[in-house]
């Protein structure tokens, strides 16, 4: 058999690494999405629509046309049948790409990155289960007509493995600053740790006509409880000239965990002044439980924030 041409075997080659990685992402996320317990019914309501949701007993003020006859003739009482909220709107989903996600402080953790790609896969593998549409925002969206296009699960691990469109931290940092449509819901996976007024105003871009959405910080353990001591290095991510050298860590500690106090309350404050909740996840932590967190948010009319 003839060897493919060289430009076709360059493809073929690069096809293939392309999508090595993608099966045993998505496979794991089905997995956590399975170990979740949670299902469909997480996010049925009573409401309009065709499926059959429940029978309960007739009020006043119900209209005569809700009443199921045939049901009714089986009991003592007139029966209203309900039927099954149902939506077609779309939840955007977005994860930080930013130079800090790709950090974890020992071998045995996931870096962030990879935490936040399984969450929302895994997040994904649930709400289309439940028959949900479903959008990537990316960095570098043309515009929000792209955002609008609905995905699939394999587009979306597919997606999510393909490199950024843009070398602009600062923008890999943060979701696109396209305002989503009113009855949208969006979901924001990152650490946070950008710009407290950077971060406030793409928020206000993001629900300025009325979306809902939900804030999951993601951070390594050590980023919580900076378990350093003696001479350490601190380097920013991604770049190597901006570090600070000291020879006892220790004395860092309070003023560190006191700054990021106020980081995550100013995080907290912004997502509620735009009516989204906020969350937080650590990378020693198990999945589900930020995924459980996300599935039950987006299930509530409004959620409280809380840890995970």
């Amino acid at each position: 058999m003839a060897a493919p041409p060289p430009s076709a075997a360059r493809r073929l080659l690069a096809a293939e690494m392309a999508a090595g990685p993608l099966p045993p992402l998505l496979v794991a996320a089905q997995r956590v999405a399975a170990a979740s317990g949670l299902g469909n019914h997480g996010r049925r309501r009573q409401g309009r629509g065709d499926d059959f949701w429940q029978f309960r007993p007739y009020a006043p003020g119900d209209s005569a046309a809700m009443i199921d006859w045939r049901q009714t003739a089986k009991g003592e009482r007139a029966a209203v049948r309900e039927r099954e909220w149902s939506s077609s709107q779309t939840i955007y989903l977005w994860r930080s790409s930013g130079s800090s996600q790709a950090w974890r402080s020992q071998p045995t953790l996931p870096d962030k990155q990879n935490r936040c790609d399984l969450l929302l896969l895994a997040l994904a593998v649930l709400l289309q289960r439940g028959g949900e549409r479903l959008a990537l925002l990316s960095a570098g969206a043309p515009s929000l007509a792209d955002a609008r296009a609905c995905h699939h699960l394999p587009q979306i691990a597919e997606r999510l493995h393909r490199p950024p469109t843009t070398s602009d931290d600062a923008e890999l940092s943060l979701p696109p600053a396209l305002p989503l449509p009113r009855h949208a819901s969006a979901v924001l996976l990152a650490d946070f740790l950008t710009p407290i007024p950077e971060t406030v105003a793409r928020l206000r871009t993001l629900a300025a006509e009325g979306a809902r959405g939900h804030l999951l910080q993601v951070l390594d353990p050590a980023e919580e409880g900076f378990p350093f001591h003696g001479r350490v290095r601190f380097e920013a991510p991604g770049d190597a000239y901006t570090a600070l050298l000291t020879s006892r860590a220790e004395d860092l500690r309070a003023a560190y965990l006191h700054r990021l106090s106020h980081h995550r309350a100013a995080l907290a404050d912004a997502a509620r002044a735009v009516g989204w909740t906020f969350a937080v996840h650590h990378t020693d932590h198990p999945p589900q439980q930020a995924l459980g967190t996300l599935f039950h948010a987006l299930s509530l009319p409004s959620a409280p924030g809380g840890r995970s």
